[in-house]
C-alpha cells in the first residue's frame, strides 16, 4: 500500500539522504547549504510534491505571510482600484492579500477583524463602517499594525486619504463658477466620515462666494450605490421646477450614475436642466451616456501608499513613527455640468 498522506520533510530528508535541519535550511537560508546538497534536496522536493506547511510555519513564527485589506464595500469600483494597489504592492513584499468586504455592515467588520487576528496576518489595512471599533485599537496592541485607508485616523495608526474637504469645495466650487443657484448633494449615510467631509466642503464653497451655506439641499442616502441614486432622482424629478436643484454633487460616482439614469428617464436634460458631478472618477464615469464630471481620487496610488506605511511599520516595530499621508484630488471636468459652447468662469 502506498503512502497516505502528503508528504513531509522528514520524507523529503529521506529521500535526499540529508538531515532534517539541512532541509530546513534549503527551505529558509538557502545559502548556508552547498550547491550539490541543495540540489539533491530540491529533486526530493519535486519528485515527491513536498508543499511545505506555512500554518505550521506561521505558529513557530508568530507572523504569516499575508496582510487583509477590509473594505467598505466591494461592489464599489473604487475600492476595487484601491485594492488592485494594494495587491501590486503586496506582490512585490511576497505577501498574499486577503480581500475582506464588510458591506457596509459594522458586525461583518467586527467578525473580521477577530478572524483577521487570529490568523497572525502581517498587519490589517482597512476603510472602516466603524471607525470607533475598539478592535483597530486592540489589533496593534497584539502586535498586528493597523492602517487606514480613505480615512485619517487618531495617534494609533497609519493612515492614507485623500482630503474630501476640498474634494466637495471642487465640485460645489466648480457648479456656483457655473452660475447655478440651487445646489444639492446627495449621499448618505451623513454618519460616514468621508460623506460628511464632503458636504462640509461643499458648504464651504457656498460661503466663500458668499452665500449661506445651509442653502445647500442635502439629500441623504442610506448607502451609496446606484439604486440610491436612482431613488434620488426620482425624488428631484418630482420636484416643480421652481425647487429643483439645478446642479447635484453625489457623494461618490455611484450615485451620480444612479442619478443621471433617473434623470435622463424622466426627461431631464445633462446638464441643461441638471448638472451633475461625482466623486472617485471610477472607468464608468468617462463612459457613462453623458460623460460624467468627476473629483478624481488616485486609487491605486491609496492601496501601494498604505502598503508601504504597513511594511515599514512591520520592518521598524517600536520604533515606528505613525505617518498621515493626505493625497490631493483634482476636478476631471466631462459633459455631465457643461453644456456647448459654456466655459467655466476664471
Amino acid at each position: 500500500m502506498g503512502r497516505v498522506g502528503a508528504p513531509s520533510m522528514k520524507d523529503v530528508a529521506a529521500r535526499a539522504g540529508v538531515s532534517l535541519g539541512t532541509v530546513s535550511n534549503v527551505l529558509n537560508r538557502p545559502e548556508r547549504v552547498s550547491a550539490a546538497t541543495r540540489g539533491r534536496v530540491e529533486t526530493a522536493i519535486a519528485s515527491l510534491g513536498f508543499v511545505r506547511n506555512e500554518s505550521a510555519r506561521h505558529l513557530r513564527s508568530g507572523r504569516s505571510r499575508t496582510l487583509a485589506f477590509v473594505v467598505l464595500d466591494a461592489a464599489n469600483p473604487f475600492f476595487t482600484d484601491v485594492a488592485a494597489g494594494v495587491q501590486r504592492a503586496a506582490d512585490t513584499a511576497g505577501l498574499a492579500t486577503y480581500l475582506c468586504d464588510c458591506g457596509g455592515d459594522t458586525g461583518r467588520q467586527a467578525r473580521y477583524l477577530e478572524l483577521l487576528a487570529e490568523q497572525r496576518v502581517q498587519g490589517v489595512l482597512v476603510t472602516p463602517v466603524d471607525a470607533a471599533d475598539p478592535r483597530l485599537e486592540q489589533l496593534p496592541q497584539r502586535g498586528t499594525p493597523v492602517v487606514v485607508v480613505d480615512r485619517g485616523a487618531g495617534p494609533t495608526h497609519c493612515s492614507v486619504t485623500v482630503d474630501d474637504v476640498v474634494g466637495g469645495a471642487l465640485a460645489a466650487g466648480h457648479l456656483l463658477e457655473l452660475g447655478h443657484e440651487r445646489i444639492a448633494v446627495v449621499g448618505g449615510p451623513t454618519a460616514l466620515g468621508q460623506v460628511a467631509d464632503r458636504i462640509s466642503g461643499a458648504r464651504s464653497a457656498l460661503a466663500r462666494a458668499g452665500r449661506d451655506p445651509d442653502d445647500l439641499v442635502v439629500m441623504e442616502t442610506t448607502g451609496l450605490t446606484v439604486a440610491e441614486g436612482r431613488r434620488a432622482g426620482e425624488r428631484l424629478a418630482g420636484l416643480p421646477s421652481r425647487r429643483r436643484p439645478t446642479g447635484v454633487f453625489c457623494a461618490n460616482d455611484l450615485l451620480a450614475l444612479g442619478l443621471l439614469q433617473r434623470s435622463v428617464h424622466w426627461g431631464l436634460s445633462v446638464p441643461d436642466d441638471l448638472a451633475i458631478v461625482g466623486y472617485d472618477d471610477i472607468e464608468f464615469a468617462e463612459a457613462a451616456a453623458v460623460p460624467l464630471t468627476s473629483v478624481a481620487q488616485p486609487r491605486e496610488l491609496l492601496g501601494r501608499t498604505a502598503v508601504e506605511l504597513l511594511l515599514d511599520e512591520v520592518a521598524t516595530g517600536s520604533e515606528h513613527e505613525h505617518r498621515h499621508v493626505v493625497f490631493t484630488p483634482e476636478l476631471v471636468v466631462r459633459s455631465s455640468t457643461l453644456v456647448p459652447g459654456r466655459t467655466v468662469s476664471a
